[in-house]
């Protein structure tokens, strides 16, 4: 948390740390749904999204909350280094933004639904920060798994985007890719479900205070 001198701008993958081959952590079942952390075969019918938006810790702990949310975890996306560490995520030198990984039943919760959701619960118009929180690590992204999650996630920035125009509270600098195009890596094990293990912990969530549009 916290960033004050951090770069603000990303490093190119020659300016990258070279990160590592593997991941040089284990990480065991999520400790408020008792689902698997680590699930890269999910059930059948699910579905995955990845968002950055902002200190992990709060974000992960506002969508293990919603209904037809399967499993989340912590993690690293949108960066150069292979198998990064907090700390070298941290420093700026990664290219990675703090991200979460959803793992969710759409016939209970929509892609959709966790996209109005993100753009509620955090500041989508402050660039490499959110609140307090500076460096490119806390940019808002949006990580698509699938053509029909770029479409939405297009859409529904659009839609945020002119009732914060409308509102005059600048523009949106979420970053939208496809997941495919730049790998998640979890996170340490301390960071799984940060604020179940410690419930007074810090919660980061800078929004606009705008609710999406009905």
């Amino acid at each position: 948390m916290f960033g004050f001198g951090k770069p603000s701008t990303l490093p190119s993958a020659d300016e990258a740390l070279p990160g590592r081959d593997a991941q040089p952590w284990t990480l065991g079942e999520h400790v408020v749904l008792k689902t698997p952390v680590v699930s890269e075969v999910v059930p059948a019918g699910f579905e995955v999204a990845i968002f950055g938006l902002g200190c992990f810790w709060g974000a992960e702990e506002i969508y293990w909350q919603e209904p037809g949310v399967w499993s989340t975890s912590v993690g690293y996306a949108g960066g150069h280094t292979s198998h990064p560490t907090y700390d070298e995520v941290c420093s700026g030198r990664t290219g990675h933004t703090e991200a979460v990984r959803i793992v969710f039943d759409p016939s209970v919760t929509s892609f959709a639904d966790l996209v109005r959701k993100f753009f509620e619960i955090h500041d989508p118009t402050q660039g490499m920060r959110q609140g307090n929180d500076v460096g490119t690590q806390y940019r808002s992204a949006i990580y698509y798994t699938s053509p029909e999650q770029e479409q939405t996630a297009r859409e529904l920035t659009k839609v945020y985007g002119d009732e914060l125009a409308r509102r005059r509270l600048g523009d949106i600098t979420t970053e939208i890719r496809p997941a495919s195009e730049t790998p998640y890596y979890y996170a340490e094990d301390a960071h799984q479900q940060y604020l179940a293990k410690n419930p007074f912990g810090y919660r980061c969530h800078a929004n606009t205070g705008v609710k999406f549009p009905a």
